[in-house]
C-alpha cells in the first residue's frame, strides 16, 4: 500500500480526534487538487497494511482515537490493500470516513462494508463553494453505518470547515477543506 502521511489528532475531517491517513496514487489529476504531490505512487511510501496498523495501534495505546479519515490521492485506487487496512482499523474504531473521486455505484460493494461514511465524487474546482466536509458541492456525504448516523447528523449541523496545521520534518501540512482561492 502507498501511504504518504499519517497524522494525529486530525480534528477537522470528521468528528473527534481522528487518525488521518493520506494514500498516494490518483489518476484523476483534478484541477485545483489540494494534494497534487500525492498523484503518483512513490516507492518510498510503500508500506504494508499490517505495518500501518501497528503504527496506529501505538498511537491508540496512548491517545484516544475516535475515528479514522482516509484520503489521498485516492484510497480506492488501491482496493485490495485498502480492504485489508479497513478490517484492521475496525478493531480500534467503527468510525471510518473515506474520501474518493469514484461514485459509490462505481465501487465494489464489499469494499464499502467497513466504511462508515463515504464522501464520493471527483473534486471540481468550479464547484468549490466551501461546502462542509467536501471539496466541491458535487461530492456527496453518504452515511453507510446506521450506528453512527445520529453522531454525523449532529456533526454536519453544528460544525463548519476549519483548517488545522501539522508541523512535520518536511514542513507544514495544512489539513482541512480549503477555499478555492487558498
Amino acid at each position: 500500500m502507498y501511504v504518504a502521511r499519517i497524522l494525529y489528532p486530525v480534528e477537522v475531517l470528521g468528528p473527534g480526534k481522528r487518525v488521518g491517513i493520506w494514500c498516494c496514487g490518483c489518476p484523476r489529476r483534478c484541477k485545483g487538487c489540494s494534494n497534487p504531490e500525492l498523484w503518483e505512487f512513490q516507492e518510498r511510501y510503500q508500506v504494508s497494511p499490517e505495518r500501518i496498523f501497528r503504527l496506529i495501534q501505538k498511537i491508540a495505546e496512548e491517545n484516544p482515537v475516535e475515528g479514522f479519515t482516509i484520503t489521498g490521492g485516492d484510497p480506492m485506487y488501491q482496493p485490495r490493500e485498502l480492504r485489508q487496512l479497513l478490517s484492521l482499523l475496525k478493531t480500534i474504531s467503527d468510525d471510518i470516513l473515506v474520501y474518493t473521486g469514484y461514485r459509490k455505484n462505481e465501487l465494489e460493494p464489499e469494499l464499502l462494508t467497513d466504511i462508515s461514511v463515504l464522501i464520493d465524487g471527483e473534486y471540481i474546482e468550479e464547484l468549490n463553494d466551501n461546502s462542509f466536509l467536501r471539496g466541491s458541492s458535487n461530492q456527496k456525504i453518504i452515511i453507510l453505518d446506521e450506528k453512527i448516523k445520529d453522531k454525523y447528523e449532529r456533526y454536519l449541523q453544528e460544525e463548519t470547515n476549519k483548517i488545522q496545521n501539522f508541523f512535520t520534518a518536511d514542513g507544514v501540512v495544512s489539513v482541512g477543506i480549503h477555499r478555492a482561492d487558498f
